[in-house]
């Protein structure tokens, strides 16, 4: 009888299997979509009309990006510029605001704080209000601006941001804060010099998360952005398909010049993101 150290485990089979199957998922769902948008914007209208996944007859048509870049009086650069100011707006406000919010709401509890945790735990469940957010914009005259557009998406993320920051904060040991009161630490200082710093993967995952979101938005400044002077990315592919509405190799050459930043983003800090989100996870 064999020793029980040199018998075959069993365990590798079910573990083979689902490395295949996940394979299988990533090239079906990520990869062949990508690569489907990726040949079509390399062909010339009447191939890209088809809609397969042959190659070009001739030969890759790498003009059609140049093509894109130039139209509309290089709107596209204009959109990159205008969604990068409002990512980054956006991102600082949402680090300053939750961070705050949510150590104050990790550490101290009353009435007030109570009111505020309810209002916060309810903008994750109730949809934005179209009508009023207007109004409201309208009404402080920054309705159709950039910084209009920082103000909506840093109040539409701020409820997952801060749920993100409390969860995070009730990791932190109490007893730091206490030894830096001792010290003769006063509150901003003893947040700016030690709390914040310790909050830095979770604030690296919400950097990730929320630039992905906010770069990729297309409802919300549609709503709140309208018309050609301010475009972001995602509304030129919006005016590209009704001017190359038969031009499908263009539009996917948008859709390509305006997907591969985020994706970048997102392959090179996916490990910060988990770590982020679960990192306060056993306390919180």
């Amino acid at each position: 009888m064999k020793p029980a150290h040199l018998k075959p485990s069993k365990k590798k089979y079910p573990l083979l299997w689902l490395d295949i199957v996940t394979v299988v998922c990533a090239v079906g769902i990520f990869v062949t979509p990508f690569y489907f948008m990726l040949l079509t914007s390399l062909k010339n209208s009447r191939e890209a009309g088809l809609l397969n996944l042959s190659w070009p007859s001739d030969y890759f048509h790498f003009e059609n990006f140049s093509q894109v870049i130039r139209a509309e009086r290089f709107m596209i650069v204009r959109a990159f510029l205008n969604s990068l100011w409002i990512t980054a707006g956006s991102i600082v406000f949402l680090i300053v605001i939750c961070s705050l919010g949510g150590y104050v709401l990790q550490r101290l509890s009353n009435k007030f704080l109570s009111v505020v945790n309810l209002m916060i735990l309810t903008g994750l469940m109730l949809p934005p209000a179209i009508l009023p957010t207007i109004w409201v914009l309208n009404f402080i005259g920054v309705y159709r601006t950039l910084f209009g557009m920082i103000l909506v998406e840093t109040a539409l993320h701020i409820p997952f941001c801060t749920m993100l920051y409390r969860g995070f904060a009730a990791a932190l040991p109490r007893e730091m804060e206490e030894a830096a009161y001792v010290d003769g630490c006063g509150s901003w200082y003893m947040f700016l010099r030690i709390i914040f710093p310790l909050m830095l993967p979770v604030t690296a995952t919400i950097t990730v998360i929320q630039s992905v979101s906010i770069f990729n938005d297309f409802v919300n400044p549609l709503y709140f952005l309208p018309g050609s002077r301010n475009p972001t990315v995602q509304l030129t592919l919006y005016n590209f398909m009704g001017q190359f509405d038969s031009a499908w190799n263009l539009v996917f050459a948008d859709v390509i010049l305006i997907t591969i930043p985020p994706l970048i983003l997102f392959i090179f800090f996916n490990k910060k993101i988990v770590s982020g989100i679960t990192a306060g996870a056993i306390k919180a």
